[in-house]
């Protein structure tokens, strides 16, 4: 798909698109409840979708009613033979020990960038944990057989939390003893947050020790094969998905760059990472005004900010959003973290560089640290989102005040997270062409 997007002043209100890091969560931890769970706000991005084909094969009912969703184990339900987890990495990481508490074969597989990042992580501990796996060399496919037997291990968090995640939530079904997850170099601890804020509200009991070790408790849910759970809790729980601060960044800067805007449904208080990208605002001179649930971004006064330094080393995925900042702000802005930006949909820094390259800004790699030439006047260009929603989405924001037309080419790869992107900066009023479906 190839979208359009024309030189355009916005204004206006929109909502923000729901959390996918919550959804997927939300439906693992539904999965594992012995009872039933009802999923307010519902994403339904491409990630969201994969998460919920994902626990039906591995025996959840679902029922969608009035734009919610209500999750319950099946008793007796018979695991799937494969699992697919699309592109999302957070979904490859967090489902794979779920999936290995069944003592059932299953096959792990994704499509997409998916199958080109390393999972060797599970090759080093799933053998540790009683279960068998065999990988294709460290990537996808991967074929695994439990049940997973909790045990006190030493891992590696420097790649990615997600893999942590994962196991916390596998723990926590399994475990009848309190058992410890040792982390050396853990990055993105604010998702980790988000991962025990989660858990502590479906009954499971979690110490985090400075971040280096997490000792898991046995809770009211113990450990039985997936195949065969008995429900016999009638527990319910209710879970409303928040606001998403990854796809929202997006927004709150095409209001910085572009025009006022209100972003509705965003908790200020949220253990997301992504809320972060306030301080990158605040820094570069955006006016910003909170009120409950709602943010309010001003267009730069003078059409200009000013360059800032930020360390995305825990929150990545801002990058993209913050290139587009970066390109508007006079001087050079400093962005750290750019080792965790290899293994995404893309390798995000040198397609970074390349796609807003076109655009006349220049980006700089050395390091770690990643350096943006702002302040001068970007150019219409033809992008190419490289199959990466991330970088589709601020190719469109920094396209907003550009001399002329942008055209992005694998557009579509916004459905991954927000599949209303475009949709909503047209409500913004922003010149974004569309095809015709």
């Amino acid at each position: 798909m190839t979208v359009t997007v024309h030189p355009s002043s916005i204004s206006g209100t929109v909502q923000a698109p729901a959390s996918k890091s919550n959804m997927q969560r939300a439906c693992a931890l539904a999965l594992l409840h012995e009872g039933e769970t009802i999923i307010r706000n519902p994403g339904k991005s491409n990630d969201d979708l994969a998460a919920i084909d994902i626990i039906q094969k591995l025996g959840a009912g679902i029922e969608v009613k009035n734009e919610e969703l209500k999750i319950k184990k099946e008793k007796g339900a018979v695991v799937a033979e494969e699992i697919n987890c699309g592109e999302s990495g957070l979904g490859i990481r967090m489902f794979t020990p779920i999936a290995a508490l069944s003592s059932a074969e299953i096959i792990i597989n994704g499509t997409g960038s998916l199958l080109k990042r390393p999972m060797h992580f599970f090759d080093e501990i799933f053998p540790k944990l009683g279960i068998f796996i065999q990988s294709n060399n460290g990537y996808l496919p991967i074929r695994i057989k439990g049940p997973l037997q909790p045990a006190d291990i030493i891992i590696d968090g420097s790649l990615s939390s997600q893999f942590l995640t994962g196991l916390l939530m596998a723990y926590g079904k399994a475990a009848t003893k309190p058992v410890t997850i040792t982390v050396n170099n853990l990055k993105s601890k604010p998702y980790i947050d988000l991962t025990l804020q989660m858990m502590k509200e479906f009954g499971y009991i979690v110490r985090n020790e400075n971040y280096e070790r997490f000792v898991i408790k046995p809770s009211f849910d113990f450990a039985q094969d997936l195949q065969n759970t008995i429900d016999t809790s009638t527990s319910l729980r209710t879970y409303t998905v928040e606001g998403d601060w990854s796809g929202a960044a997006f927004l709150l800067v095409a209001g910085a760059v572009a025009g006022t805007i209100t972003v509705e449904g965003l908790d200020i208080h949220s253990a997301q990472a992504d809320k972060a990208i306030l301080d990158a605002l605040k820094d570069c001179g955006a006016k910003i005004s909170v009120k409950e649930n709602t943010l309010t971004v001003d267009t730069f006064p003078g059409g200009w900010g000013k360059a800032f330094h930020f360390n995305a080393t825990d929150c990545p995925d801002l990058f993209p959003p913050l290139v587009a900042l970066a390109a508007y702000c006079k001087g050079i802005s400093v962005i750290e973290g750019v080792s965790r930006l290899q293994y995404k949909e893309s390798n995000r820094a040198v397609t970074l560089q390349q796609e807003f390259g076109k655009m006349g800004v220049e980006i700089k790699l050395e390091g770690d640290k990643m350096m943006i030439a702002g302040g001068s006047s970007l150019k219409g260009a033809r992008v190419h989102s490289h199959h990466d929603h991330r970088i589709a989405m601020a190719c469109a924001v920094a396209a907003l005040k550009a001399n002329g037309e942008t055209v992005i080419e694998e557009a579509g790869a916004v459905n991954k997270s927000y599949p209303n992107f475009y949709n909503d900066l047209k409500l913004l009023g922003a010149a974004v062409s569309l095809p015709l479906n």
